[in-house]
């Protein structure tokens, strides 16, 4: 598509044509490509048409909140099964909340982009089989990899979302770092409606007490929980309807906390070796370490793809070069520390999972890492940083399946 835009950029009926077959596409390739073609044809045009802000809040139509509600209830239906059905909740929701959100999520943009069944076979089958093989495992809550499988499965789910919002076109760069940016939208969306939720609950709850009716059981049971099934569908709605409300938000958080956390590693670093704590035989706290790990890089990803719109600072380019630095030392040092724990009391699941994962992360980090000090150079924009961060997201799929699907046949569901 990118290079049907570039050809006819003269060419008003064309360029429509091209629009109406997919919008969301067109638009995320447009604005892929806008800063190359600022002023030539009728790309001013476009950019205005596509990326206008109205300060009013558009709700949608009520064909989409009718497949909200619809949406929403399934997703409480399937969330309440175990009330309906009498399953063990701690058989259930360990494995199946990821679907209790990310299916439903993706059916919304599957409708609104209008795609053929054909084009939703892939995350279809995924879902199915996901869905199926986790509720076949031993139910044996001391297993490993039936820990490691609940844990990675709502990251797989979250893989076939992307695919979906990004049209059923995987290989599409400018759309999955849309998909990252939706997230941020999305996340802080939820965050806003759950806050409301929680206070209309209290509101509720306190004012039935008053006059002397309990409904605190029925309420959270129910109604509480209908609202949290539906909350990912209505902050997604509201995020693709109105994406003025809160498209500013993640690059201000973005930027604010990228510095504070880089001045957080760096003492924490410290403080590691004055404390003289021993991430190779204290278990609890290399696995802290890791977690550590993830959010500072998942910080470094999300601040290189909100910045990739806009003209970084150099500031902010070598807090981030800086950042993706000192994440690169913390991989390495949890790295030896799994390999110590390996080489002292051998293989299992937990060890080998958190292993590739940190591999998979420490490449990841080095590659980004060589992007941002090119772009320091004037090399590299940041545009082509955030296509090194989203071309990389596949490979965690891969890596997702192989513990979801076969860590827990080859260590004998241990």
């Amino acid at each position: 598509m990118k290079e049907q835009i570039l050809s006819n950029l003269d060419q008003a009926g064309e360029l429509e044509k091209i629009y109406r077959k997919n919008k969301s596409e067109f638009k995320s390739n447009f604005n892929f490509l806008y800063p190359e073609i600022k002023g030539k044809g009728l790309a001013d045009f476009w950019n205005a048409r596509l990326n206008y802000e109205s300060d009013a809040v558009s709700w949608g139509s009520f064909r989409e909140w009718r497949f909200l509600l619809l949406a929403a209830l399934f997703a409480w239906i399937l969330a309440k099964l175990p009330s309906f059905l009498d399953i063990n909740e701690e058989y259930f929701y360990p494995r199946n909340m990821g679907f209790v959100v990310f299916p439903f999520v993706s059916a919304y943009f599957a409708w609104k982009k209008n795609l053929s069944l054909t084009s939703l076979v892939i995350p279809i089958i995924t879902v199915l089989v996901a869905a199926l093989y986790i509720n076949l495992l031993p139910d044996n809550p001391e297993s490993d990899t039936l820990i490691l499988a609940c844990i990675h499965l709502p990251l797989l789910l979250w893989g076939m979302l992307g695919f979906v919002f990004s049209g059923a076109k995987g290989k599409n760069l400018p759309s999955r770092l849309a998909y990252i940016n939706f997230n941020g939208d999305a996340v802080i969306m939820g965050a806003v409606l759950l806050l409301s939720g929680l206070l209309l609950s209290g509101i509720t709850v306190g004012l039935f007490g008053l006059i002397g009716i309990d409904i605190e059981k029925f309420y959270f049971e129910y109604i509480g929980v209908f609202g949290l099934a539906a909350a990912p569908l209505v902050a997604t709605h509201l995020t693709q309807t109105n994406p003025q409300l809160v498209n500013k938000v993640p690059p201000i958080i973005a930027k604010i906390f990228s510095p504070l956390v880089l001045i957080m590693l760096l003492i924490y670093l410290g403080a590691i070796v004055y404390a003289g704590k021993d991430p190779y035989n204290d278990r609890e706290f290399l696995l802290l370490f890791n977690l550590l790990l993830i959010g500072v890089m998942g910080l470094i990803f999300f601040s290189v793809a909100e910045s990739a719109e806009e003209k970084a600072s150099n500031l902010a380019k070598w807090v981030l070069t800086l950042l993706s630095f000192a994440t690169i030392i913390v991989n390495l040092v949890a790295l030896s520390a799994i390999g110590f724990r390996i080489s002292e009391w051998g293989i299992t699941p937990n060890r080998l999972a958190v292993l590739g994962v940190n591999m998979l992360m420490l490449i990841h980090l080095v590659l980004v890492n060589q992007k941002l000090m090119l772009s320091l150079r004037k090399e590299h924009s940041l545009k082509e940083v955030s296509l090194v961060v989203v071309r990389y997201l596949p490979v965690y799929l891969i890596w997702t399946v192989l513990v979801v699907f076969l860590f827990p046949v080859v260590f004998g569901f241990e």
